[in-house]
């Protein structure tokens, strides 16, 4: 059988994604922008996007795939929620750990309607069989189906309805070439700067009808690794804090209170973050550790450690890769109060 043909059999399969926290979840979509005019930040992908989307309306079309690509909080699911609302679709939305067979994607695609958005998020983690069923659906609109089994079998084709597949990935390099040239168009998404994300947490206070001063805004922007996500979790602790302390404004001193209650600093690291760099800065200092050294020591996977926490430090010049392993950074020992053996980091 060709792995672009499907057994109808396996079209009867669930593709809705587990959800680990309702209530943190429906938090998070409230607070999301429902248009481009909504949408803070990354004025370049929002202009690129009002083309795209005009153009494709302008012809009564569908939209060309799209592609959005950057970290983690950005605003790429927002963004595919936008696409449906601008363009007057429905939006069906799935990820690739979610499609691990075949039928699975088929099952989605037949059940489309015409004009539908269908959004699949960690798109580089579909499996090799599933991209190729995608390929004849994004490019031909079609799907090819096995009836039967053995000798008997046979391939029929199903045509589907115009869709615009929206694919959402953090690692662009892990997309398979194939797949990312048949994206019609492809947006990079960049870390936000501190005043877009004051914009966006004095919005988001506004929704949650929180008394948000403009101070106060500033300093959660400042310790949001440039991440809307994080800037409006962090809003939602600092409310939280504000609402025991019996407080019915939120200004800076409150929010710097309830920020270091909850073990944020003034850089944005957490309790990962600063155990990873007091291991560079005091057990191993000056000495370079590998990851799965500093992973084990952590508590943490290297794999988390990598993706999760390392990218900021090293933006953030706190921490330093060498051939050998990681070195913390002057600033670090700065940061941490330590003063560094030998007055340099080798």
């Amino acid at each position: 059988m060709s792995s672009r043909d499907i057994d109808l059999e396996e079209l009867n399969v669930s593709v809705v994604a587990p959800i680990a926290d309702e209530h943190e979840r429906r938090a998070e979509v409230s607070l999301r922008p429902s248009s481009l005019a909504d949408f803070v930040g990354q004025r370049e992908l929002v202009r690129h996007l009002e083309i795209v989307l005009g153009s494709a309306k302008a012809r009564n079309q569908t939209s060309d795939h799209l592609l959005f690509a950057g970290p983690p909080g950005l605003g790429k699911t927002s963004l595919a929620s936008i696409v449906a609302v601008e363009m007057g679709s429905g939006l069906r939305i799935t990820s690739g750990p979610v499609l691990s067979r075949p039928g699975d994607l088929a099952a989605l695609l037949t059940d489309l309607q015409d004009g539908d958005v269908l959004f699949i998020d960690e798109i580089h983690r579909l499996s090799r069989a599933v991209e190729e069923v995608l390929y004849p659906a994004m490019e031909e609109r079609r799907l090819d189906v096995m009836i039967g089994r053995g000798p008997s079998a046979r391939s029929i084709r199903l045509d589907l309805p115009n869709f615009t597949l929206v694919g959402a990935t953090t690692r662009t390099g892990l997309v398979a070439a194939p797949l990312r040239d048949r994206f019609g168009f492809i947006g990079q998404l960049d870390l936000y700067d501190v005043d877009e994300l004051a914009v966006i947490a004095q919005r988001s206070a506004n929704l949650l009808g929180v008394d948000l001063r403009p101070d106060a805004a500033t300093t959660i922007a400042l310790r949001s690794r440039g991440t809307p996500r994080i800037a409006n979790r962090l809003l939602r602790r600092v409310r939280d804090f504000a609402a025991v302390q019996g407080r019915d404004f939120v200004d800076q001193a409150l929010a710097i209170e309830a920020l270091e209650l909850f073990g944020v600093d003034k850089y944005g690291l957490d309790k990962i973050d600063r155990r990873i760099l007091n291991l560079l800065c005091g057990q191993f200092a000056h000495q370079p550790i590998g990851l799965t050294t500093l992973a084990h020591a952590c508590g943490e996977e290297p794999a988390t450690i990598e993706d999760a926490y390392e990218p900021y430090l090293l933006r953030e010049g706190l921490l330093i890769r060498t051939p050998r392993g990681r070195v913390g950074t002057d600033k670090a020992f700065a940061h941490l109060g330590i003063t560094p053996r030998g007055g340099g980091l080798f």
